[in-house]
């Protein structure tokens, strides 16, 4: 470690867990890149004979937040394709848009190919929310399954899904992978705990100094703040939205109610109309009773 890096201290300027920063990371460093994917599939260094991006970036270039693709994609031992993907901002599709970047990835034969060569595909969010608030689960994998007897129709298609918010949850498997290491290396907020981390794990050693590193760099550091404005943008459409959902969810609510206490009123009116309806009925009977009576 240089001396600027062991001087480090306070909080972060930038968060771990800011995409551009994230794929800047894996893309200077194949050791951590290595390392964190080794983690997430349970994979040993030495299971791992290579490990390249496919889709790098210029690091320091303008990026148009449109424009800019999430995902890093990843080719493992030259026979299986990995989507890297860290988000921050829950936009309630995640499932879709995972499957989506999922089956893109997966249809990569080309004319005349044998189907047996397709290569295998593994989708790897690491998600700054709670996918299914109902179920969290800090490290969870989906696979094609039969739904009566669980047998696995495919090992080719695979999605894990890592929750950065629920290192609580961590099972004893996850902990002997040091997954909850990587989560709490994604969610530091200081140096001083970046430094905790890189004392227990190599390759998280590693991440540290290439991080600061990488934030030292004014074009990268840029880069990077440009993505936390973009963040900030999306939050405050995302707020707005669930406002405005919250607002209809209480209209429609409201409406319910106000229709309910209509059909009760209509009810007590039709009520009070029997009752009025049979004492005119009991009245015009002891009328007519009296005019008989008169007339004899």
């Amino acid at each position: 470690m240089n001396k600027s890096f062991n001087a480090a201290s306070g909080p972060l300027t930038i968060p771990m867990t800011n995409d551009y920063l994230f794929r800047a990371l894996l893309q200077q460093n194949n050791k951590v890149l290595k390392g964190l994917i080794g983690a997430l599939l349970h994979l040993s260094l030495n299971e791992i004979i290579s490990v390249e991006i496919t889709n790098p970036v210029e690091l320091g270039k303008s990026i148009d937040a449109k424009d800019f693709f999430l995902d890093i994609k990843v080719l493992l031992n030259n026979d299986t394709i990995i989507n890297l993907e860290m988000r921050v901002v829950n936009e309630h599709n995640w499932p879709e848009r995972s499957l989506s970047y999922l089956c893109r990835s997966f249809d990569g034969l080309n004319k005349g190919d044998n189907y047996l060569e397709v290569k295998p595909v593994i989708q790897i969010s690491l998600l700054d929310f709670t996918l299914f608030p109902d179920h969290p689960e800090f490290y969870a994998t989906h696979q094609l399954l039969n739904v009566k007897n669980y047998i696995k129709y495919s090992d080719k298609l695979c999605l894990h899904v890592l929750d950065l918010t629920r290192t609580d949850l961590a099972t004893e498997e996850d902990t002997l992978y040091q997954i909850d290491y990587w989560a709490s290396l994604f969610k530091a907020t200081t140096w001083e705990e970046l430094k905790m981390l890189a004392e227990k794990n190599e390759s998280i050693a590693e991440a540290t100094e290439t991080i600061y590193k990488l934030t030292e760099e004014e074009k990268i550091r840029l880069q990077c703040e440009a993505r936390e404005d973009y963040y900030r943008r999306q939050k405050d459409v995302q707020l707005q939205l669930e406002w405005a959902r919250e607002s209809q969810r209480d209209a429609e609510i409201l409406k319910e109610r106000l229709e309910q206490q209509m059909k009760d009123a209509l009810q007590q009116v039709e009520l009070q109309v029997q009752e009025l309806t049979k004492q005119v009925t009991h009245l015009t009977a002891e009328l007519e009773e009296l005019r008989a009576k008169q007339t004899e």
